[in-house]
């Protein structure tokens, strides 16, 4: 393959990557650890994600349970988590804190999808920036002398079939996530 092309393949999959993480964190009517796992705490003086300071446990598919390394850190991961804005309300139970997934309304299915849809937008969008900048690449390579004309139109041709892989895959992990949000 193409040097060139081999970036934007690089590129591409870290966005895919991105989308991939973005979605986890996203709640379905399931207990996930990727719910809070990424939920950044004051603790130490400093930002720190939930997974940096304890240990998260889902015991049953309705609740996660997060115990503290440090027991002092408690209330502030129990603070964090309220005020992440992700609908979860952590009971601290002295040495852990639990977590409780509430049942999901029709209505908050119906904004978490679009959520969903928004995120896949914004990585359809990077893909198209992307592709963009590979095409300036090629055609400065063509300008150059680096590669012929006929190149240039393999090379976008090879470029458009990536993204369209790419943009195909998206669409896979959103219908996948919205399938499993309006789960009940």
């Amino acid at each position: 393959m193409n040097p060139i092309l081999l970036t934007g393949k690089d590129e591409f999959q870290l966005i895919l990557e991105h989308l991939r993480k973005e979605l986890s964190g996203i709640r379905t009517g399931r207990a996930n650890s990727a719910v809070v796992e990424n939920i950044m705490i004051d603790a130490y003086g400093s930002q720190m994600p939930v997974k940096g300071l304890a240990s998260i446990g889902v015991p049953d598919s309705r609740t996660i349970t997060i115990e503290a390394w440090d027991k002092s850190l408690l209330k502030e991961i129990e603070k964090g988590i309220r005020d992440a804005g992700v609908g979860l309300n952590p009971v601290n139970e002295g040495t852990l804190l639990r977590i409780s997934m509430p049942q999901m309304t029709e209505e908050t299915r119906r904004a978490l999808t679009k959520v969903v849809g928004e995120k896949s937008e914004e990585a359809r969008e990077k893909i198209r920036g992307t592709r963009e900048d590979v095409k300036s690449l090629i055609i400065s390579a063509m300008n150059d002398g680096d590669v012929t004309e006929d190149e240039r139109y393999h090379l976008q041709d090879e470029l458009e079939a990536m993204v369209g892989g790419f943009n195909d895959q998206i669409k896979e992990l959103a219908d996948e996530k919205e399938k499993e949000m309006m789960t009940i």
